[in-house]
C-alpha cells in the first residue's frame, strides 16, 4: 500500500504509486503511527518532516503576530501624530492588543479547519495570509498621513498569526504516536513562542540599520518601519512554499462528532482555560506590552544607542518564557502539574511584587530582574497546565469507566479526542487573557494616571488561580470523592 494517494480514490495498485506523487493534494489515507514497524519504516521520517515546516510557519505566524509591540515604539518618531505626546501610551496599548483578540478568536476555528481543509493545504493558506499585514504595513508607513484607523484595521490581519497557533499543534498531534507526541508538541510550541523572542530582538537591529542609510528625522524613521515590515515577507514565501511542496495532510484526522460536546459540558475544560489565562494570558500579554511598558517607565534608556538597538532588552522576556515552557512540562512529568501550577501562581504573585518594588525604587536593573523572572514563571505554567489537561480527561474517564463498568480501552480513547478539543478552547481562551491584562493596563492608566492598579490586580488574581487549582486538583478531599483516580495520576 502507497504512503501517500490521491484523495478520496482507493489505494492505489504497484502501478499507480509513481504517478501518486505527481497528483495534487498529497493525502496520507493510510496512517499507523501507533504501529512500530510503520512508524519506524515510514512514519517516522514524515512525521519529522511534518513537525519541521510547522515550526518554521507557526513561528512565523508569531513574528508577525507580535510585530506591532515593537513598531509602535517608533510610530512616534515617524512622525503619526496619534503616537505622540499624552495618547502615545494608550494608543500603544490599543494596538497591540487588538492582534492579541484577534488571534485569540481565531484560535478556535483555526483547530477545526485542519480536519476540513487537511494540514498541508491549510498551512499553506495560513502562512500566505501573513503577507497581507506585512506589505499592507509597508505601505501604510511610507504615507505621512495614514490615519489611526487604517493600523488598527493592519493590526487586526497581524492577529491571523496568532490563530496559526492552535491549526499548527492540532495537525501535528495527529502525525507523532502517543509516546511521542508530547515531545513533538512541545518541539511544536515552543518553536513558535520563540517568534515573539525573534521579532522583538531582530526589528529593533533592523530599524537602527535602515536608519544608517537615511536621515533620522520622521522620514527616516517611515522608512525604517517599512524595511521592518517588509523585512519578513521572504521568510513567509519561504514557509507557504515549503508547507506546499513539503508537508502532507491525513486524511484520517477527523475528530468524532462527541467529542468536542462532551469536551465543552466538562466543567475541567472551564477550569483550565481560566487557569491558562494566568499562564499563557500572562505571557501574551506582557509580551506584546513589555516594550512599551519600558519606553513609558524608563524613557531615558532611548537616549542609549545600543539599547535603543536591542529594543531595551524587551526580547529576552519572551526568549527565556518560550524556553522554559518545554522545561515546564519536564518538571511537571516529575513533580506532579499540578502542584507545579500552584506554585506557578504564586510564584506570578511575587514577580508582580517585585516588578512594582522595582518601579518604587526606580530600578532598571531590578524591574527587567523581576520581568525575566515572571516570563520564565509563565513559561514554566504553560507546559505545567498542558501537562495537566490529558491527565485530567485520563482521570475523569477512569473514574466513569471504573462505576459505570464502561470499556477501559474506548473511555481512554475518548478521554483523549475530549482532551484534544479542549486544548482547542483553553488555547483561545488562554490567549484573550493577554487582551485582557493590556486592556487592564491602559483602563488603569486612561482613568486612574498609572498601571499600579492593574498590576496589583493580576497579582491578586494569580492567588485566587493559586487556591483554585488547590480546591479542584491537590486536596484529598477532591481526589477521593471526585475522582479517585487523580489522586494517582499525577495531575
Amino acid at each position: 500500500m502507497t504512503l501517500v494517494s490521491e484523495r478520496p480514490a482507493p489505494e492505489p495498485g504497484a502501478e499507480e504509486t509513481a504517478a501518486a506523487a505527481h497528483r495534487k493534494g498529497r493525502w496520507i489515507d493510510h496512517w499507523e503511527p501507533e504501529n512500530p514497524d510503520f512508524w519506524e519504516k515510514k512514519g517516522k521520517k514524515v512525521a519529522k518532516r511534518n513537525l519541521m515546516f510547522s515550526v518554521f510557519a507557526e513561528h512565523l505566524g508569531f513574528n508577525v503576530w507580535v510585530l506591532y509591540s515593537i513598531l509602535v515604539t517608533q510610530m512616534g518618531n515617524a512622525g503619526f501624530a496619534f503616537m505622540q505626546g499624552d495618547a502615545a501610551v494608550n494608543n500603544a496599548l490599543i494596538l497591540i492588543s487588538v492582534p492579541v483578540i484577534v488571534g485569540a478568536i481565531l484560535r478556535i476555528p483555526y483547530t477545526f479547519a485542519v480536519s476540513k481543509f487537511g494540514g498541508r493545504g491549510f498551512t499553506t493558506f495560513s502562512a500566505g495570509m501573513l503577507l497581507i499585514p506585512t506589505i499592507g504595513l509597508a505601505v501604510a508607513f511610507s504615507q505621512p498621513s495614514t490615519p489611526m484607523w487604517v493600523f488598527v484595521v493592519l493590526a487586526a490581519l497581524t492577529g491571523f498569526g496568532g490563530g496559526n497557533f492552535s491549526s499548527s499543534m492540532t495537525n501535528i498531534s495527529f502525525f507523532f504516536p502517543e509516546s511521542k507526541k508530547g515531545a513533538a508538541l512541545g518541539i511544536n510550541a515552543a518553536g513558535g513562542n520563540l517568534g515573539v523572542a525573534v521579532t522583538q530582538l531582530a526589528m529593533p537591529l533592523v530599524i537602527t540599520g535602515a536608519l544608517l542609510f537615511t536621515a533620522q528625522d520622521e522620514g527616516g524613521y517611515r522608512f525604517a518601519l517599512t524595511v521592518a515590515a517588509l523585512f519578513w515577507v521572504p521568510f513567509v514565501l519561504v514557509a507557504a512554499i515549503g508547507a506546499w511542496t513539503r508537508m502532507d495532510s491525513i486524511s484520517g484526522a477527523k475528530p468524532d462528532g462527541d467529542s468536542y460536546p462532551r469536551a465543552m459540558k466538562n466543567k475541567h475544560t472551564w477550569i483550565m482555560a481560566f487557569l491558562y489565562i494566568g499562564t499563557f494570558g500572562s505571557f501574551v500579554g506582557f509580551s506584546f506590552a513589555f516594550p512599551t511598558l519600558l519606553r513609558a517607565y524608563f524613557p531615558e534608556l532611548q537616549n542609549v544607542g545600543w539599547m535603543v538597538a536591542l529594543g531595551n532588552l524587551a526580547f529576552i522576556g519572551a526568549l527565556v518564557g518560550s524556553f522554559a515552557r518545554p522545561a515546564g512540562g519536564w518538571f511537571a512529568d516529575k513533580v506532579g502539574g499540578a502542584k507545579l501550577t500552584f506554585f506557578v501562581f504564586v510564584g506570578l504573585s511575587v514577580s508582580i511584587a517585585a516588578v512594582m518594588g522595582s518601579l518604587a525604587l526606580e530600578s532598571f536593573p531590578l524591574y527587567l530582574i523581576s520581568f525575566i523572572a515572571l516570563f520564565i514563571i509563565t513559561g514554566v505554567g504553560n507546559g505545567s497546565t498542558y501537562r495537566m489537561i490529558p491527565m485530567i480527561f485520563s482521570a475523569s474517564v477512569r473514574h466513569r469507566a471504573e462505576s459505570e463498568g464502561i470499556s477501559m480501552e474506548k473511555s481512554l480513547a475518548s478521554a483523549k479526542r475530549q482532551a484534544g478539543a479542549a486544548i482547542g478552547v483553553i488555547g483561545a481562551v488562554g490567549a484573550f487573557g493577554g487582551f485582557l491584562l493590556q486592556q487592564a493596563l491602559r483602563l488603569s492608566n486612561v482613568h486612574l494616571g498609572t498601571m499600579a492598579p492593574a498590576f496589583w490586580t493580576y497579582a491578586v488574581i494569580f492567588l485566587v488561580m493559586a487556591s483554585v487549582t488547590w480546591w479542584y486538583y491537590l486536596r484529598s478531599s477532591f481526589a477521593i470523592s471526585r475522582a479517585p483516580s487523580l489522586a494517582h495520576a499525577n495531575v
